[in-house]
């Protein structure tokens, strides 16, 4: 039985046309299904601070108070690292410690780098009040990401 040439083309055409309208509904039918979320896992981000920037600080307390806002208080773990040149916001003299006691009193853990404290040997009395300590905060940065935390550094 000899196919004709023209025969073998169009059922290559019928052939083709099937498998893109194949791809083309899978993909409508995806673009559709809302994205699976994980309901029991809570919303969990860790914000760096290296620099002594006031504009930097704001940004950062500024995206933590949309972060909050957007997910409601209750449903997200925030934290900010800070270490290097950026610890010197976190002094009581620092032009932006109050609103990084906001951030505390609404339930963010801004955490101070130990290291750097003995680098420019500060004391926990220079710092300002309720923050929490960590050995090493690039330590904290690494942990927090290996524990699946989302990593912020505006």
């Amino acid at each position: 039985m000899k196919l004709s040439f023209k025969f073998v083309s169009r059922l290559f055409a019928l052939a083709m046309f099937s498998l893109i309208q194949s791809i083309c509904s899978v993909g409508i039918v995806s673009a559709q299904t809302p994205p699976q979320t994980q309901s029991s896992q809570r919303n969990r981000i860790v914000f760096q601070v290296s620099e002594a920037d006031p504009a930097k600080w704001n940004l950062t307390l500024n995206n933590v108070k949309n972060v909050q806002d957007d997910l409601g208080v209750k449903n997200v773990d925030i934290e900010i690292v800070a270490y290097g040149p950026g610890l010197a916001m976190l002094k009581l003299d620092s032009v932006v410690s109050n609103k990084i006691g906001d951030a505390i009193a609404s339930g963010v853990s801004v955490l101070a780098c130990e290291n750097t404290m003995k680098v420019q040997k500060l004391t926990r009395d220079d710092m300002a009040s309720k923050l929490g300590y960590v050995p090493a905060g690039v330590v904290q940065l690494m942990t927090r990401q290996q524990q699946g935390w989302a990593y912020i550094r505006p």
